[in-house]
């Protein structure tokens, strides 16, 4: 089993930064891959992020290439979410989850701990 905890969320501007956290509980996170998600108002959750079991792989939406960073400390069983530039369309209740590796990464299905959220919101 593994638990998952978000932190780092808040209201921030437009063009700022901010860095979520997912801390783990257990032993076994180093063996799993995590994703990072997000569901703004009324829309279906969707995929931000995705990093490999020993941080090789990353793998990110179109929509935050260049501007979010996915990693992760697995000596301190924590992933993190790097966003820079923020835009008002980023506003959303951010997920992370772990998972087997899977081709599929961006499929919260392949996913089976997921954390219960952060919230973004970012002003124009």
């Amino acid at each position: 089993q593994v638990q998952l905890v978000e932190s780092g969320g808040g209201l921030v501007q437009a063009g700022g930064s901010l860095r979520l956290s997912c801390a783990a509980s257990g032993r076994t996170f180093s063996r799993f891959a995590v994703g990072w998600f997000r569901q703004a108002p009324g829309k279906e959750r969707e995929f931000v992020a995705a990093i490999s079991w020993n941080g090789d792989g990353t793998y990110y939406a179109d929509s935050v290439k260049g501007r979010f960073t996915i990693s992760r400390d697995n000596a301190k069983n924590t992933a993190f979410l790097q966003m820079n530039s923020l835009k008002p369309e980023d506003t959303a209740i951010y997920y992370c989850a772990a998972g087997r590796w899977s081709r599929y990464y961006y499929s919260q299905t392949e996913y089976n701990y997921w954390g219960q959220g952060t919230q973004v919101t970012v002003s124009s």
